[in-house]
């Protein structure tokens, strides 16, 4: 049998005709690459600078006032302001207002003067290794440069080796920079991201698919309470993937859970629930279950790469932080590193379960606006 150019040419057109009808393919296969290329090109930065850092200023002298000027020169710190005391310090270093709080002590010029070579603390959220790294190891060339500017004149006898001063770098929630301490807490918020929007998407589209959404529709049943009866189930879901993680993450990763049982409850619920909103609404966009598991796959690559669980969230640029700001496992992510790492209870994660509600809101709207109570 001899081939055919006009058969050919009629699947082809046929095949380009069907592409174009199937628009959500269509954007995937141009829309995946754009972003893949923007994010990786713009977003992604693995050296995060200008990390918001608080000062407890015990000693005002001139020297200490060189080193803050040293760490604000190197870009690597953004001193934001001044705490009274480690107290405060401390709960902004577990709320994640401060990266870095430094620490200047009582006596410390005239240490320095002395001869009795004193040492600032600094006092890093080295929960994110990948973040604290850099600035925890630009503190040794600060502390140099501050000295061969200001030990001068009559100071000049205290510059030679060993130094007048140091710093003494104090790693806190992670003190060994173990890389599995920071990712497998940030694990939890992509595998519930992935598996409760895309059974949920998957189930009611399969339901379409086989028509017993008409037999559903055609009951007198509200469109919340459709949302409610079909990603209830998978609540379950959620509890036993959780109580996987924590067990696995507890005995084959030693990744420890000091904060409150409540807090973490409480945060985890509310994230499974926009997931499974999330997932309802890409039922109500996708027409085939192939459909909805892409769209699924292509809000996933935002969520593991603009959230914080790869990549330090702190050295994105501005819009890519306001899109990670958008994408409720960045707020989830931050949430269990702060209950498991930081000890941190119902207070301490008040803001950021404020902005899972806020998304969780939006998305359920959305979601009832675009449900129909007749198909199409």
């Amino acid at each position: 049998m001899t081939l055919s150019f006009a058969r050919f040419i009629a699947v082809l057109t046929k095949e380009f005709i069907q592409m174009r009808r199937d628009r959500i393919t269509f954007v995937m296969m141009i829309g995946v690459p754009i972003m893949q290329l923007l994010i990786f090109g713009y977003a992604i930065n693995s050296d995060p600078r200008h990390l918001p850092t608080l000062v407890e200023m015990v000693d005002e002298g001139p020297i200490g006032r060189a080193i803050l000027m040293g760490m604000e020169q190197s870009t690597y710190f953004d001193v934001q302001g001044v705490v009274t005391g480690p107290d405060e310090g401390e709960r902004a270093l577990r709320d994640g207002s401060a990266s870095f709080v430094v620490v200047i002590p009582k006596s410390f010029e005239r240490d320095v003067v002395r001869g009795l070579r004193p040492d600032i603390l600094v006092a890093a959220d080295a929960s994110d290794p990948a973040a604290a790294g850099g600035a925890v190891a630009a503190m040794t060339g600060i502390v140099n440069t501050v000295i061969a500017q200001t030990m001068t004149g009559p100071l000049a006898y205290t510059a030679p080796q060993p130094p007048p001063f140091g710093a003494v770098v104090h790693r806190l929630y992670n003190p060994e920079s173990r890389t599995s301490t920071n990712i497998v807490p940030g694990l939890l918020a992509v595998i519930l991201s992935l598996t409760m929007v895309m059974i949920t998407a998957v189930a009611i589209v399969r339901e379409r698919e086989r028509g017993t959404m008409e037999t559903l529709i055609s009951t007198p049943v509200r469109p919340i309470e459709v949302m409610a009866g079909k990603i209830t189930p998978y609540v379950l879901v959620g509890y036993v993937q959780t109580g996987v993680f924590l067990l696995v993450s507890r005995l084959l990763f030693e990744v420890p859970f000091i904060g409150s049982p409540v807090a973490f409850f409480v945060g985890f619920n509310l994230f499974i629930v926009v997931n499974l909103a999330l997932g309802f609404l890409i039922s109500t966009v996708a027409r085939s279950q192939m459909q909805a598991m892409q769209v699924s796959f292509f809000l996933l690559l935002p969520t593991i790469l603009l959230s914080g669980f790869m990549f330090p969230f702190a050295a994105m640029p501005g819009w890519a932080q306001a899109i990670g700001s958008a994408i409720p496992a960045t707020h989830f992510l931050r949430l269990v590193r702060k209950v498991m790492l930081k000890g941190a209870d119902l207070t301490d994660i008040a803001v950021d379960l404020t902005h899972i509600a806020v998304i969780m809101t939006v998305i359920v709207a959305i979601a009832l606006k675009r449900y129909r109570q007749t198909l199409d």
